[in-house]
Parts: C-alpha cells; sequence; structure tokens
C-alpha cells in the first residue's frame, strides 16, 4: 500500500509536470530545464528550508529525494533502451571509431586534467583522482533527451554524443574498481583476486547477455507475436529490459548500460515500433521524475557558503571537458561545427557522480565538505545543460558556413550549363534530385543544413552550403547558365526571396516552386514563378487518386479526374494572382 507521503510527492510532480510541460513548450526552453527547477524549488533545498517559519508549505515540498530515486533509474533504463532500439550492433560497430577513439580521448584528457586541477587546490591524490574521473562522466539522460526533443538523436551530433556517452557509461567499471584499489591501500584487506573479480563479472555478463539474445529473445518475441497479444508482447519486453538491466547491475556495470544492450538486441526485430509507442509515455514521466531528484539534490546554503568557489568549479569544469571533448573529436576528424556542437552539450557532469562521490564518502575517501561541494557542481552543471545546449547549436550554425566555405559550387559549375538548381535539399529537394538522376540531368543543390550538405558531399554529389535566396549565391551556383530552377524551401518568405532573385538573374527562365498552400502559390507566380505547386493541393490529389483505385475505379479514370482537378487548381492559382495583382 502507498504511504501518504508517497502519494504526496507523485501529485505534487504531476501536478508541477502539467504546469510547467506545457508553459516550456510555449517559450521553446524544452522541458528537461523545467522539471530541474521544480526539483530545486520544491525540494528540501527549496522551499523546504522554510516548513519551519509556514508549515503549510510542506504540502508543496518534496522532501525524500531518494524515495523517488527507483522510479528515476527506471526512466533512464527505459531511454538508454529505446536509444538502443534506434541502433544495431551493424551500426554500432560502425561508430567505434567514435566510442573507442573520441571517447576514449576525452575521459582520459579530463581525468587527467580535472584530476591535476584538483590536486592543486591542496586536497588529497586519492580524492583528486576519484573526482576527476566522476567528472570525466557527462549526463546521458539528459543530453540524450535534450537530443531527442530536437529530433538530432540521429543527426551526426547525434551519434557522436551517443557514442563518447556509450564509452562512458563502459568506464563505471573501472572507476569502481579505482575505488575498490584505494579503500583497500587505505584499509589493506583486499586480495588481487577480489579486485580483478568485477572485471570478470563484467565480461561474462555482457557475454550471456548477447547469447541470450541471439537464442531465446527473437525466438520468446516470435512466439509472443503469433498469439496477437500487445500485452504479452509488452510483458516479455519489459522482463528483457529490466532482467538485462538488473544482470548488468548485479555484475557491476551500469543498469542503463544493460538497457542500451536489450534495446539493441530488439533493435532489428519487426516489433520494435511498436515496443517504442507503447513505452515512450512512461519513459518521459519517468525521466521526468529523475530530473526533479537531480533538482532536489542541490543544497542552495551549501551553494551559497561557497558560491566563489562553486562558480570556479563549474565554469572550469565546463571549460576543460568542452575542450577535451573538441580535442578528442577533431582528433577523430569530426566536423568542426558537430565537434563544437559535441563540446559544449557534453561538457556537465553526470549522474554517475553522485553515487561515485556518495559511494568514496562512504569508505572515508572523500571528506563531508568536498563531497558536498562536488555534488553541487555536478548538479548545477546539470541544470545548465539545457542552456548548453542552445549555446552548443548556435556554436554549431555559426560555424557551418565556415567549415563549408571551402565548398563553394563556382568552381565546380565553371563547366556547366543547361543543369538545374535546387533551392533547399530537404526530402523534396533529394526526390526531385533523384529523378533527375534517372534522366542524366545535371543538378547543383543549395541548402543551410550543413549535416545534409557533408552527407551529400561525401557521396560525391554537388550539394553545397548556403542560402538559396541569395542573389550571389545563386549566380556562384551557375544561376546564368541553368536550365531551369526548383524551388523547395521551407520558408515562405525565402522561397519568395529566392523566386525574385532568379527572376532578376533569368527573367525568363523556368521556375518551379514548392508552395504552402493556395495563397502562397499566388504570390509566387505574381513574383514570376513558371509554376508553383502548393503542397496540401498535390497530396490530396495523390490521396485521392489512390482511393479511386482502391474503390475499382479504372486506372486511367482516376488519371483523368486528377489530371482534370490539378488543372483546375493551376486556374484558381492564376485567377488568385490576377486578382491580387489588379487589387493592387
Amino acid at each position: 500500500m502507498l504511504h501518504a507521503e508517497h502519494l504526496k510527492s507523485i501529485l505534487i510532480f504531476l501536478v508541477a509536470a502539467g504546469i510547467i510541460v506545457p508553459l516550456l513548450h510555449r517559450v521553446k526552453l524544452g522541458t528537461v530545464l523545467g522539471f530541474l527547477l521544480v526539483g530545486l524549488a520544491l525540494g528540501p533545498y527549496g522551499i523546504g528550508y522554510l516548513d519551519d517559519y509556514f508549515p503549510v508549505l510542506n504540502y508543496f515540498t518534496l522532501n525524500d529525494p531518494k524515495a523517488a530515486e527507483p522510479l528515476a533509474e527506471l526512466g533512464i533504463v527505459f531511454l538508454l533502451f529505446l536509444l538502443g532500439m534506434e541502433l544495431s550492433v551493424q551500426r554500432l560497430w560502425q561508430l567505434r571509431r567514435y566510442v573507442l577513439g573520441v571517447g576514449l580521448v576525452q575521459v582520459a584528457l579530463s581525468i587527467v586534467i580535472i584530476g591535476t586541477a584538483i590536486r592543486w587546490s591542496g586536497i588529497t591524490p586519492p580524492a583528486g583522482l576519484i573526482l576527476g574521473m566522476c567528472f570525466a562522466l557527462s549526463s546521458t539522460a539528459i543530453v540524450m533527451q535534450l537530443l531527442i526533443d530536437q529530433r538530432r538523436s540521429a543527426a551526426p551530433v547525434g551519434r557522436v554524443s551517443l557514442s563518447v556517452l556509450l564509452f562512458q557509461d563502459l568506464m563505471v567499471v573501472p572507476v569502481l574498481f579505482t575505488i575498490g584499489i584505494l579503500e583497500a591501500r587505505s584499509a589493506g584487506d583486499k586480495s588481487l583476486f577480489d579486485l580483478l573479480l568485477p572485471f570478470a563479472q563484467a565480461f561474462a555478463a555482457v557475454a550471456a547477455i548477447m547469447m541470450v539474445g541471439r537464442y531465446i529473445v527473437t525466438p520468446l518475441m516470435r512466439s509472443a507475436a503469433r498469439t496477437g497479444s500487445r500485452e504479452l508482447i509488452m510483458a516479455i519486453s519489459l522482463t528483457i529490459v529490466v532482467g538485462i538491466s538488473a544482470a548488468t547491475g548485479a555484475s557491476g556495470l551500469s543498469v542503463a548500460l544493460g538497457a542500451f544492450l536489450a534495446g539493441l538486441l530488439l533493435s532489428d526485430s519487426e516489433y520494435r515500433h511498436q515496443i517504442e509507442v507503447d513505452l515512450d509515455p512512461f519513459k518521459g514521466l519517468l525521466l521526468g521524475i529523475f530530473f526533479v531528484t537531480v533538482g532536489m539534490v542541490i543544497d542552495l546554503k551549501v551553494v551559497w557558503a561557497h558560491i566563489g568557489w562553486i562558480l570556479l568549479a563549474l565554469a572550469g569544469l565546463i571549460a576543460v571537458k568542452a575542450g577535451a571533448l573538441y580535442f578528442a573529436a577533431r582528433l577523430f576528424r569530426v566536423a568542426r561545427p558537430v565537434a563544437a556542437e559535441v563540446a559544449i552539450l557534453l561538457a556537465q557532469g553526470g549522474e554517475f557522480a553522485f553515487i561515485v562521490i556518495g559511494l568514496a564518502r562512504g569508505k572515508g575517501l572523500l571528506n563531508v565538505e568536498i563531497a558536498t561541494s562536488a555534488i553541487a557542481v555536478a548538479g548545477l552543471s546539470m541544470m545548465v545543460t539545457p542552456l548548453l545546449a542552445i549555446l552548443a547549436r548556435r556554436v554549431g550554425e555559426w560555424l557551418e558556413p565556415m567549415e563549408h566555405e571551402h565548398h563553394s559550387p563556382e568552381a565546380a559549375v565553371a563547366d556547366m550549363r543547361d543543369h538545374v538548381i535546387i533551392g533547399g535539399f530537404g526530402r523534396v529537394g533529394q526526390t526531385i534530385a533523384r529523378v533527375l538522376d534517372s534522366e542524366n540531368v545535371p543538378w547543383v543543390a543549395l541548402d543551410t543544413h550543413g549535416e545534409t550538405v557533408t552527407r551529400y558531399r561525401e557521396q560525391g554529389r554537388m550539394v553545397y552550403f548556403g542560402d538559396a535566396s541569395r542573389h550571389e549565391l545563386i549566380e556562384r551556383a551557375g544561376g546564368r547558365k541553368a536550365r531551369a530552377f526548383v524551388v523547395t524551401l521551407g520558408s515562405e518568405a525565402a522561397t519568395e526571396r529566392m523566386v525574385a532573385e532568379i527572376r532578376k538573374i533569368r527573367p525568363k527562365a523556368c521556375v518551379m516552386a514548392r508552395a504552402r498552400d493556395g495563397a502562397h502559390a499566388a504570390r509566387l507566380t505574381r513574383l514570376g514563378a513558371t509554376g508553383a505547386i502548393p503542397e496540401t493541393v498535390e497530396a490530396s490529389l495523390q490521396l485521392a487518386g489512390r482511393l479511386l483505385e482502391n474503390l475499382d475505379f479504372p486506372e486511367d479514370v482516376a488519371i483523368q479526374r486528377i489530371a482534370e482537378v490539378r488543372a483546375i487548381e493551376v486556374v484558381e492559382v492564376r485567377k488568385a494572382s490576377k486578382t491580387a495583382e489588379a487589387a493592387e
């Protein structure tokens, strides 16, 4: 039966989530910062300090961070499980250069620099080593949730970040092993066998998990699918996640790593999409509890008492980790914008710091004052991560033009003639490029999404970075010799600017433009577009055509009807354009 105090905590969390989440979505700050602030404000070190003066505040205070820890840990487990399902063993192998390269160099550099700096401040060498190791690790939960919120977990910045975080998760055993050695040195009561046992357990656990996945999990899921019961599939999925997480936890590895391995086992499963849909809401709420507990452990009195040192340590931590990450990423040829963004994004301390510091304090390796200040630094660094994410994104966007400026289209198109210029290389632009390729029509594309540009340039395609609505860039792409132009930019204003600039360069060239709706198409037609296709209309026509075919109308009848409606829409756009011109 639930204790009244637990019910109160759950109610406070749900009410806060219902208020904070919509508010932060509106101001575009993300939910992570909101949950962290809720924990800070409503926790024992927030309004909890005022309980003695205002007893009524006790009804609104989250008093016990430890009571929420099991649910918070489940949130991290589900997050890593879903991330594992988005990957596969093959794709993870492709990331090995980042996992074993960037991750290893970053962790090693961070430990050396942070540990040395702490040692110079007068702290004992064992304490400096412990703090260096725990601060070298970042927050998987916060970083990956921010990337998922931005829908960038599969982008280059997401892949590199995940690779580094995976290596950091693998560092859990060496960190715990080191604490054991330091404790044994002070106590002198542990044998070499006792110290090596955690490594043997960890290796055996990972090997057993992969064997279980290959010979048990997949057949078990198929048997469940044959019953047609979603509940049974979900029950087996949860059993796999919790069971494997428990196995890795018992062997000395983190439960988060176990959850990730469980996700990998199901990554190639035909049931992964259904599992993702069913688990995602629970993951979001449970992660919210985790972020709240992080805010709850920050003691504002301790922060204020040592505000100078803590702020200096916070700035130093972010600077050192960002520098180490950027160096490691560039060492392994990660593009500058991606390297800079990853460096800033992963510059905080991680949730594992709370565990390591608490463990070291319990074993007498850290005194109370140092441990409390270190927890405050780790917690504050996690709280500023959403702000670091905003800064990282802006720095990455600022560096994009510098990264691609030496890839000017001017030299490449010097000998081209009668090509097509595609403005905007998203899904629509890429589809148009495939059609042109099928007819051997040369094309040049311009796009401001650096990750897309990098990916296609690595394939040898003529995709260049830049704002396609700028006059000089259209000229550099061979605008005066182009046969036609296709405008597929996402912004209505940018689309209109590009059409207008094209007409200044080539008054009579063919210009096809994607329009948002009929009114936008009319404006583009007035600006000189040869054809402006409302995306809503074309999608509707495609659906209508498929519908007629499935209603057993002959294919030629369906094609004819769609052509008739399309012609009517074209006439309507022209009428709207002429009406607008007359009104002007």
